[in-house]
C-alpha cells in the first residue's frame, strides 16, 4: 500500500528494506502452501461475516488482460471487465458476505483446453499433474462451495451472476448439495409459467428402434418477454438499505416458475424475481432462487442486491491490494499474488471492524492512506531517486536487448546503457 503501483518493483523503491529479488522468490518460489493461507482467511472471515442468515457466498470470475500467450492459463476467452473475447486469464473466486462487506475466500484459476491438452505447456507453468484436468467455471465454482462447508464457513445462500445462472449444471449441483441459491439469468432464460409436466415419448422420426424422449406439455417463453406481459400493478416498490446516498428503493416483479432443462424427469418449482430501477424501468435484472415458496419477496430482493457487494470486493482488491498488478507467470505464482490479496482484503475488513464506533464509514482509501502515513518508506533523497531511475532503465535496456537477439539483430547505436549520474 506504500507503492503507488503493487508490483514487486515498486514496492521495493517505497518499502524500508525491501528486496526484489527476495520478493519475487517468496512469490514464485517458495513453496508455501497458498491453499492453507486461504482456508486460513476463510477461518477468520467467518468469525465476522459467516454464520447469520444475512450471510452469503458469493461466486464470481475475474478477468485480467495479457498480451503474451505464457502466463499460466492464458487464452482468448471471455472478458466480462471488456466485454469482449480477448487474450487473458480468468480467475474464479469465491466471497463471504454479510450486509455491506464482502471478502474473498477462495480461488480457483481456469484452464482452458488449450492449456489441459499440453502437457508440455502445463510443466513449464508449474501445474502440477493433479491439477491439468479440464474442469468449467461452474464446476470450479462448486468445488468452492463445497470447500468452504468442509471448513465450516457458515452461510445462508449462494449468489452468483448470469453466466453461472444459464448453467443448468450450476443450479443442478446446488440444489442437489442442499444450498439456497439465489443466481441471476440472462433475458433469454426459458421460463414456464405452467407446469410442463415432462412426459416420455417414441421418437419415431428414424430407422431402427424408436428413441425414448421426454417432451413439455406446456410452452416455455423467454423472461424478458414474460415481463413485457406484466401489468404495472405487478410492480412492488422495495426498500433494499439505507445508504450514504439516501434510501435505496427499486420495483420488484415477482412469480413462482417452472425451470426445465429437457432432462430432468420432473420441473424445478422456483421463484422468479424482477427488479427494475426507479427512474429507469428499461434496466432489469432477472434472477432465479430455490428458497422455500413462503420466503418474502422483499427479503428474496435484498439478497439479490446482496451481488453487488463482490462487486465491490472486487474494486477494492484492485485498487488498494494490487490485485491486476501482478508480474507474475507461473502457476504457483499465480496462486500466492492472489492469497496475498485475500489476506489483504481481510486485513481491511479486520480494521474496519475494529474502528466501527469511532469511524462506521472508514474506507479503504482512509486505511491505506493512514499506512502510507504512518509505515515507515526509502529516504528518497537525489542519490535514492536516481538510484531507482537507473535500475528501470537497465531493465528497460535489457528488455530491448533480448527482443533484438530473438529476432536475430544487434542493439541500435542510438540505444546506450546511460549513467544517469553524469
Amino acid at each position: 500500500m506504500q507503492a503507488k503501483r503493487k508490483n514487486m518493483e515498486r514496492m521495493e523503491e517505497a518499502v524500508v528494506e525491501a528486496n526484489e529479488q527476495r520478493l519475487q522468490h517468496m512469490l514464485s518460489d517458495s513453496d508455501w502452501d497458498h491453499r492453507a493461507v486461504l482456508d486460513q482467511v476463510a477461518v477468520e472471515a467467518n468469525g465476522w461475516l459467516g454464520g447469520t442468515p444475512d450471510s452469503c457466498f458469493l461466486v464470481d470470475e475475474s478477468a485480467f488482460a495479457k498480451k503474451g500467450k505464457h502466463s499460466v492459463g492464458v487464452a482468448r476467452q471471455w472478458n466480462g471487465r471488456q466485454g469482449k473475447v480477448d487474450n487473458c486469464q480468468v480467475g474464479v473466486f469465491g466471497a463471504l458476505g454479510k450486509g455491506h462487506l464482502a471478502t474473498l475466500t477462495d480461488l480457483r484459476l481456469y484452464l482452458p483446453k488449450e492449456w489441459v491438452a499440453s502437457p508440455e505447456r502445463c510443466r513449464q507453468a508449474g501445474i502440477s499433474p493433479p491439477e491439468r484436468t479440464l474442469r468449467t467455471k461452474t464446476e470450479l465454482a462448486l468445488e468452492m462451495v463445497r470447500h468452504q462447508r468442509e471448513l465450516g464457513v457458515g452461510f445462508a445462500w449462494v449468489g452468483a451472476d448470469g453466466g453461472y445462472g444459464k448453467e443448468p449444471a450450476f443450479l443442478r449441483g446446488l440444489e442437489t448439495m442442499g444450498e439456497v441459491f439465489v443466481v441471476d439469468v440472462h433475458k433469454d432464460q426459458p421460463i414456464y409459467v405452467d407446469d410442463p409436466q415432462p412426459q416420455v415419448v417414441a421418437d419415431t422420426g428414424g430407422r431402427g428402434r424408436p428413441r425414448r424422449r421426454l417432451q413439455a406439455q406446456t410452452s416455455p417463453q423467454r423472461v424478458d418477454e414474460w415481463v413485457a406481459s406484466l401489468a404495472p400493478s405487478a410492480w412492488q416498490r422495495v426498500t433494499l438499505r439505507e445508504s450514504t446516498e439516501g434510501r435505496l428503493e427499486v420495483e420488484v416483479a415477482h412469480q413462482r416458475v417452472w425451470l426445465w432443462d429437457g432432462q430432468e424427469s420432473q420441473a424445478q418449482h422456483w421463484h422468479l424475481i424482477v427488479r427494475r430501477e426507479l427512474g429507469s424501468p428499461e434496466t432489469l435484472k432477472y434472477t432465479l432462487s430455490n428458497a422455500a415458496a413462503d420466503w418474502p419477496i422483499p427479503r428474496l430482493a435484498l439478497m439479490q442486491a446482496q451481488r453487488f457487494w463482490v462487486e465491490r470486493a472486487f474494486q477494492e482488491a484492485k485498487s488498494h491490494c494490487g490485485m491486476a498488478e501482478y508480474q507474475a507467470r507461473k502457476w504457483r505464482a499465480w496462486h500466492h499474488h492472489m492469497t496475498l490479496v485475500a489476506m489483504s482484503l481481510l486485513f481491511l475488513l479486520e480494521e474496519r471492524f475494529a474502528q466501527q464506533d469511532s469511524y462506521p464509514l472508514l474506507s479503504c482509501s482512509d486505511i491505506e492512506t493512514l499506512l502510507k502515513t504512518t509505515l515507515p518508506r526509502r529516504d528518497l533523497e537525489l542519490e535514492e531517486v536516481i538510484r531507482q531511475m537507473e535500475k528501470r532503465h537497465q531493465k528497460r535496456l535489457d528488455a530491448m536487448e533480448a527482443k533484438y537477439r530473438k529476432q536475430g539483430l544487434p542493439l541500435p547505436n542510438i540505444i546506450g546503457a546511460v549513467n544517469l549520474t553524469k
